[in-house]
């Protein structure tokens, strides 16, 4: 069942928000950090999410409080452009300015660490508010700066975003080591011990594989959906699905557009072309960036994915992996595009009300949008205490494990 956004879902609008009120959302990314940095360089007085910011960001407080918002995790992304020390640096503003975001909020965002954190945020009333680092360009090859990373208070890492580092392969790179290398095998370990979530968003299907293979703990993926109804990089295959109920893990269904439908691939690729030549940076969402996408797409129609869209790959998703083991990362303020009904963090009810409307039981949408979140995250941490019994940190070095000079 697929287009436009079932007509038959309006009349399912007050069950979702019925629902989300005691199993809100954990939403797996979102890159308001990132937005904050490129609009306003962190000028938190310039952009106060207190208020409706409809326009100039996707998220803002009163519309995460629309759209039954119950968690967080916040991206500290860094573009992979960035390298080496550059990189960490960036990082660690990243994470300072969701520091900002929790002093200067604190009715309404509070700092989770723990499954047992985000169900008090819960009962609370306020968002728990986690961190996920997008790509380990971040820890500059350091299982030191991984650990450290850990402490600050981030809870998973992406092991590459869109370009192959030394250790791991990107799903929008050309082969390199083949998957996950000696040291990078050595990462997923490290992560385990510490309880960071291995995020296998982004990473090309041999690296997940990988991944898989040597982690004792569940993995997610942040932000990312089924290779089978659209056939992106980006997405993950069927065989890697089907791996989750052994290990566990929770795949979060993404909205970027271009990762859903097959129809805007080809629109988006132009798109990102039209930027390149104007000498800007295709994932730009600054005012100038937007004002140039908003030029191209009124020349050029674009195809326009919805709910319902989303809800697709979440209904194949559930077929493959089970409905323990299905989430939601809809990479709001990552993306220039959005799909119609969840043009923001206020439309999630829209996509609960399609799900409701083609028989998903309130059980199951539940676990969807909280409960099998929560379930990996306290994992983790259960693998990680086990792990901290038996060995220390781990010590090895990208030269040793994987030979001559790191890239």
């Amino acid at each position: 069942m697929s287009g436009t956004g079932s007509a038959d879902s309006r009349g399912f609008l007050e069950e979702a928000r019925a629902l989300l009120a005691t199993a809100p959302v954990v939403d797996g990314h979102n890159d308001l950090p990132w937005a904050l940095r490129e609009h306003v360089r962190y000028d938190l007085d310039r952009l106060d999410i207190a208020g409706d910011l409809s326009g100039q960001l996707h998220t803002d407080i009163p519309r995460l409080r629309r759209g039954g918002v119950g968690a967080q995790f916040w991206s500290v992304y860094v573009r992979s452009d960035m390298a080496g020390d550059d990189a960490v640096s960036a990082t660690l503003e990243q994470i300072d300015v969701v520091g900002a975001l929790l002093a200067r909020y604190p009715r309404d965002l509070v700092r989770a660490l723990t499954a047992d954190d985000m169900e008090t945020a819960r009962r609370d009333g306020r968002i728990a508010s986690l961190m996920g680092a997008e790509g380990g360009h971040s820890i500059n090859n350091s299982l030191a700066t991984l650990r450290a990373l850990h402490t600050l208070g981030v809870r998973y890492m992406t092991l590459t975003h869109n370009d192959n580092i030394a250790w791991a392969d990107s799903a929008t790179d050309a082969p390199g080591v083949g998957g996950l290398s000696a040291f990078g095998r050595e990462v997923v370990r490290e992560m385990n011990r510490t309880g960071m979530l291995v995020d296998l968003s982004h990473v090309a299907a041999t690296t997940m594989r990988d991944a898989l293979a040597v982690t004792g703990a569940p993995v997610i993926f942040s932000h990312s959906s089924a290779r089978a109804i659209c056939d992106h990089p980006r997405n993950i295959p069927d065989d890697v699905l089907a791996l989750l109920p052994a290990n566990g893990g929770v795949a979060m269904a993404t909205f970027v557009p271009k990762f859903i439908l097959p129809a805007a691939v080809a629109w988006t690729q132009a798109a990102d072309e039209n930027m390149r030549a104007r000498g800007l940076h295709a994932l730009d969402t600054t005012t100038e960036a937007m004002k140039i996408h908003e030029a191209f797409e009124a020349a050029h129609p674009r195809p326009a994915a919805t709910a319902a869209t989303v809800a697709d790959h979440l209904d194949h998703m559930r077929e493959v992996a089970g409905i323990d083991h299905i989430g939601i990362g809809g990479d709001f303020d990552g993306t220039a595009f959005t799909p119609t009904g969840l043009e923001d963090v206020a439309g999630y009810p829209n996509l609960i009300a399609e799900l409701l409307s083609r028989g998903w039981s309130t059980a199951d949408v539940s676990k969807l949008t909280w409960h099998n979140a929560v379930r990996v995250l306290r994992a983790a941490e259960d693998v990680a205490r086990a792990a901290q019994a038996e060995r220390g940190p781990s010590l090895a070095t990208i030269e040793e494990l994987d030979g001559g000079a790191a890239s």
